[in-house]
């Protein structure tokens, strides 16, 4: 058991006193490159040490730090540098080869060596590619710097770009919070999270997301250890849980799922009971799963609710859920939750349609050299994240779908993630996607596409058995097929995009 505010990574520890020294040479490191207010720094890492210095150095010169999914190859990755217009990239060794096209000549790349446990957490060869260009190594690079004696600015925050289910990624900008809003996010993380300087956590999540990188930067800088995962293991969070005390958790449902698998005679191998938070988001979770990690966790399973553009919109805790299940919670403090017609209309109670987030505890924002989108989604000061839901009487908030991804079948709505709900508690069922494909009478109609369990013989007609039990008729999938895998991001979230166009695609060439 380690603590007193160090991160843990394999067998590397990095106290607190390191992390600022060498966050205050970086700092310095980056003003020397001309790093000022409203610039940027990209970083192209995994969960590693070297994020977490360069997030707090560039947040000291008043510029963002713009996380990069270390998945992106080229094309993906020059949108991002070009529109964010870093001055500098961070980047970890092994990833460089796949963008280095990519980078500008003008762009600063500075390298940090992978380190073990991530080489052989994702069976990474030992052999790293020449860059094809100068690069600055990371540990060399902060040595020839002391610790920056500037006063340092007010953070503006990371610039994370959004996911981009249309067009091009968009950076969410936001200029440095006030007072009064910092303290009311502290009291929010407090509640929620149990944040503090006693809180220990586990880092399941990737760094280039908002929700793990607002976890994993606070618990660096104020909790009291941070552990973080190379790559997400059931059976191995359950061991460091038990071996670090850990109390505070932020997962996707994903994970739940994954460590609902986990055997009972596993799972009493390891001592739980240190945990006080489990906050899950980023994608819906079935009630029969929460259920059952409620059951097993206790209840200590959080749920928040919200988005890069909002920050935290709802929240509840496992008793609310108990007395509302499915909800997603109520309004945190300072936030307000409307539910609109398609003319910006209120809705009355029990109706759905889209939801619509007011908050005044995070400061402003804009879509980075777009402005034009960003009030496309607001209305009234209010803003959506493209969520179609509706509130109970006691105020709680009930999330359908995605509006993009709800499918109108004869003029019918249906809402994928309920179909999701039901088919990932089906024995043999591993994962699943639902989405509308074209269909001549109907327009559309859903298409579930299924991941067997290993071993399993589970066919279209079980399952469509299984669900006509628990939906009504049209809801259930006239389509089954299945596929050796589906890809999802770190986050949880499913390329449902990467998945849907296909059959549009063909559609279309024959229209």
């Amino acid at each position: 058991m380690s603590g007193g505010g160090e991160i843990l990574s394999g067998g590397r520890v990095l106290t607190r006193g390191d992390l600022f020294d060498r966050a205050g040479r970086a700092t310095a490191g980056f003003a020397a490159l001309g790093v000022g207010p409203g610039d940027a720094v990209a970083l192209m890492l995994r969960n590693d040490f070297a994020f977490f210095e360069a997030s707090f150095a560039v947040g000291r010169l008043g510029a963002h730090a713009v996380p990069i999914n270390w998945h992106y190859l080229a094309d993906e990755a020059r949108h991002i540098l070009e529109d964010s217009g870093a001055k500098a990239i961070v980047v970890h060794t092994d990833l460089l080869d796949q963008i280095v096209g990519a980078i500008g000549a003008d762009v600063v790349i500075l390298t940090v060596e992978t380190p073990p446990e991530i080489t052989a957490s994702y069976r990474l060869s030992a052999e790293v590619p020449a860059a094809g260009r100068p690069v600055l190594d990371w540990d060399e690079w902060l040595r020839t710097h002391e610790t920056y004696s500037e006063p340092a600015k007010r953070s503006p925050g990371s610039m994370i770009y959004t996911s981009g289910t249309t067009g091009n990624p968009k950076g969410v900008k936001r200029s440095p919070a006030s007072d009064e809003q910092i303290t009311i996010a502290a009291r929010i993380g407090e509640d929620l999270y149990g944040f503090g300087p006693q809180a220990r956590g586990v880092l399941t999540g990737p760094l280039y997301h908002i929700a793990p990188n607002m976890f994993g930067l606070y618990l660096a800088a104020v909790g009291d250890l941070l552990v973080m995962q190379p790559r997400f293991d059931p059976i191995e969070l359950l061991e460091l849980i038990d071996t670090h005390h850990i109390t505070t958790l932020n997962v996707v449902p994903t994970m739940f799922v994954r460590l609902l698998e986990v055997s009972n005679e596993d799972r009493a191998r390891f001592d739980l009971s240190s945990l006080e938070r489990v906050v899950h988001n980023a994608a819906p979770c079935p009630i029969e799963v929460k259920k059952a990690m409620i059951d097993w966790w206790g209840p200590v399973i959080h749920e928040l609710y919200g988005g890069t553009e909002s920050g935290p919109a709802t929240a509840c805790d496992s008793h609310e859920w108990l007395a509302h299940p499915g909800t997603v919670g109520k309004a945190v403090e300072g936030v307000t939750i409307h539910i609109l017609d398609d003319n910006g209309q209120p809705l009355p109670t029990g109706e759905v349609g889209e939801v619509y987030i007011g908050t005044t505890i995070n400061s402003e924002f804009t879509y980075h050299g777009r402005s034009v989108e960003r009030a496309e989604i607001e209305r009234d000061g209010s803003i959506t994240l493209g969520d179609m839901g509706h509130l109970d009487d006691d105020g709680y908030l009930y999330l359908s779908d995605r509006k993009k991804d709800m499918i109108i079948s004869g003029g019918v709505n249906i809402y994928p993630a309920e179909i999701e709900a039901a088919l990932i508690t089906i024995e043999g069922v591993t994962d699943c996607a639902v989405f509308g494909v074209p269909d001549a009478e109907f327009g559309e109609v859903p298409l579930a596409l299924v991941q067997p369990a290993d071993g399993s013989d589970i066919d279209a007609d079980t399952i469509r058995a299984d669900l006509t039990a628990r939906l009504a008729k049209y809801k259930v999938p006239r389509r089954i097929e299945f596929v050796p895998d589906l890809p999802r991001e770190d986050t949880g979230k499913i390329f449902k995009r990467r998945l849907r166009d296909p059959y549009w695609a063909e559609h279309d060439k024959n229209i």
